[in-house]
């Protein structure tokens, strides 16, 4: 019998209250320079590295209450068929829904929210990229295409950041069936006059990046963020050539003329107010 361990700390304990539990997840790890972060300080900057400037992925709701003022409403979206295509790989998807439902406290992988960007009305809408990879099934259509329609009903420019993985392979030919949905969605809103403004965010890929997301009035993306349709390995592969260093990320987009401004998170709110009044020709707020 070990008399430390069995008599001796039971009583410390006893004398000094107990243990007290220490929360897990204090620090965090930037995976771009590897310093650690307090919990808060990350949390305080919008999740972005205090030490590089490294911009982490943020949720949809996170998201939408650093862009929108206070007092935004979510709107309550169509419900889309849970599982059309009764599809398995090595779960059930109806499964795989349920985990990511529960997880997000989401039905599907956007939100879509609406109120005002610095005093300027608008509607937004999120991807959420923990809810599979943010993966365009029909839900995901069923929202942007219900934003556009809030959007033409209120007058209100819409916003949409997009973080995605592409289409959602367990909807089939149905998910990519909302390419062409969504470009419809965003012709709504332009042929009603109205703004339509994208941040693409990383990582916005695949279907999402071949639709809506680079239909935008104004082209927005944040630091470093990959943006492209097919992976770099599979254009190199390709094309049989080596890619040029930085290729699809934000920066070298916005150097050849595909992106119109690259903006820190932390300046997005601002930028975003002041695009949407000169988009709609508004006097600047005194």
């Amino acid at each position: 019998m070990n008399w430390i361990s069995e008599w001796a700390l039971p009583k410390i304990k006893t004398l000094f209250g107990g243990t007290r539990e220490v929360p897990e997840n204090l620090w965090h790890k930037c995976p771009a320079c590897e310093q650690m972060i307090f919990h808060t300080d990350l949390e305080r900057n919008l999740r972005v590295c205090t030490h590089c400037g490294h911009h982490m992925r943020i949720g949809a709701k996170a998201r939408l209450d650093a862009t929108l003022d206070e007092g935004w409403q979510r709107i309550e979206l169509p419900k889309a068929p849970a599982d059309p295509l009764k599809f398995r790989d090595q779960r059930r998807y109806s499964e795989r829904l349920k985990d990511a439902q529960a997880k997000s406290g989401m039905d599907d992988a956007v939100l879509v929210g609406h109120g005002a960007v610095g005093g300027q009305r608008a509607v937004a809408a999120a991807f959420e990229f923990a809810f599979m990879g943010g993966s365009m099934g029909v839900g995901v259509g069923e929202a942007l295409v219900a934003a556009a329609r809030l959007a033409v009903l209120q007058d209100a420019p819409l916003v949409v950041f997009a973080s995605s993985g592409g289409a959602r392979m367990q909807e089939g030919a149905l998910s990519l069936m909302q390419m062409p949905r969504t470009v419809i969605a965003t012709q709504m809103v332009k042929d009603a006059g109205l703004p339509f403004i994208v941040v693409l965010t990383d990582p916005t890929t695949g279907g999402v990046t071949a639709s809506f997301a680079m239909l935008g009035d104004v082209q927005v993306a944040e630091p470093g963020a990959l943006i492209g349709f097919a992976g770099a390995r599979v254009i190199e592969q390709t094309v049989r050539e080596k890619l040029p260093e930085g290729f699809q990320r934000a920066e070298y987009l916005l150097e050849h003329g595909i992106l119109d401004m690259v903006v820190p998170r932390g300046e997005m709110k601002a930028t975003l107010a002041r695009l949407i009044r000169l988009l709609r020709q508004e006097p600047a707020a005194a």
